[in-house]
């Protein structure tokens, strides 16, 4: 028999002894006689009574696939033991895709129906004291690792529940492995090391899966130990090594509707709480104008990501993302608070191979009421001999 379709038989025998096993203990409990044994003792039970005909080293594996079912993330398992898979993506029962080294590739796995994916998208939330249904068909959250788990299901994903799972190594790399990998020369490296140093604010942007997020993590290393740090993120990513760092998430609003605290929130409160320097993981709604305010009233050398796709870009976005706090500032005082406020654009990008590089640093200048950027690196070539704007 052919291996794939003898592993496919193999999960399908699973998920019915699965629901065999749950039923008998729901009626056994039901008519007050809980079976006292432990789950896989009594896996092992029903596996050696429906399924003796097969050879003991497929009933061994088939009592692991029933317990993995019964308990655990089903075939996510095998994907999320693997220390090379950065990502896992869901499209429905019958498509499960990974990313490994920044390239997206079909895994040999799958769900044996919709229901034991939405059965792991429940194991998955419940720990979390979260729950995705009907009425609230979409989440996004984080594992107790620092995972990003984002799930949609019916009726907005058409095609079956869609479940994705970003993952964060346990370390991050610092900067001198990022040099390492090509994402910084030693020369960049050096400079944006002199930047932090001197108290440069510096927004990094890119596209999704560019790196961002690593590349503020490896930055903050550059931070003074002295520095008393404030981290605000919707989910808490970042791994900061200095002493004194107080890290702060975002919470969304409860099935009730209340308790919603956003970034703009934290940021706001942050800033009583005399923080030497601020890190945001992301800047991408109406934070946007408190953080320029912010880096306008004292509170320089702050450090964020914004989605975009050039430095020049970086700006408009987060000129937009003020806007959108409603309190009828004029452009052209927002305009006057971003190029007073930001100092630096880092931008990377994510290559045909899957590599993430800084492609371009860029710094903000202003000229005849307007604000641009200026390019000082652009593919591992400083353009101005490795000289950086001075502090004003």
């Amino acid at each position: 028999m052919d291996a794939e379709l003898r592993r496919a038989h193999l999960e399908a025998l699973a998920e019915v002894l699965r629901g065999r096993l749950l039923e008998r203990r729901r009626a056994d409990a039901a008519a007050g006689r809980p079976d006292p044994r432990p789950l896989g003792e009594a896996i092992e039970a029903v596996v050696e009574r429906e399924a003796a005909v097969l050879e003991p080293a497929t009933r061994e594996r088939l009592a692991e696939l029933v317990l993995r079912e019964a308990v655990g993330l089903g075939p996510l398992e095998e994907l999320l033991s693997d220390p090379a898979v950065e990502e896992v993506m869901v499209n429905g029962p019958d498509r499960v895709y990974v990313e490994r080294a920044g390239r997206i590739e079909r895994a040999g796995v799958r769900f044996a129906s919709e229901q034991a994916l939405l059965d792991v998208i429940e194991r998955i939330l419940a720990p979390l004291g979260r729950r995705v249904d009907e009425l609230s068909p979409m989440v996004d959250a984080r594992l107790a690792d620092g995972s990003r788990v984002n799930v949609v299901i019916s009726p907005l994903a058409v095609d079956g529940a869609s479940l994705s799972i970003r993952r964060f190594t346990a370390v991050r790399p610092g900067p001198d492995r990022l040099v390492e990998l090509g994402t910084l020369t030693e020369a960049l490296r050096d400079q944006l090391a002199a930047a932090i140093a001197a108290r440069r604010s510096v927004l990094i942007s890119g596209g999704t899966g560019s790196g961002k997020t690593t590349l503020l993590n490896a930055l903050s290393a550059f931070i003074d130990p002295a520095e008393r740090v404030i981290t605000i993120e919707d989910a808490a990513e970042l791994q900061l090594e200095q002493p004194h760092v107080v890290r702060l998430e975002s919470r969304p609003a409860n099935v009730e509707g209340r308790g919603r605290v956003t970034i703009r929130d934290l940021l706001r409160n942050a800033l009583r709480m005399r923080p030497d320097r601020i890190v945001i993981g992301e800047v991408r709604g109406a934070e946007a104008l408190d953080l320029l305010t912010a880096l306008n009233t004292g509170h320089e050398g702050a450090l964020s990501t914004v989605h975009a796709n050039s430095p020049e870009d970086a700006l408009r976005r987060v000129e937009t993302l003020a806007l959108m706090a409603g309190v009828g500032l004029p452009h052209d005082a927002i305009r006057e608070q971003l190029g007073r406020g930001i100092d630096l654009v880092v931008h990377l990008a994510r290559l045909s191979d899957g590599s993430r590089r800084v492609v371009e640093v860029s710094e903000v200048v202003r000229s005849a009421g307007s604000v641009g950027v200026r390019e000082v690196f652009r593919g591992g070539t400083p353009e101005r001999e490795g000289k950086w704007p001075a502090p004003p």
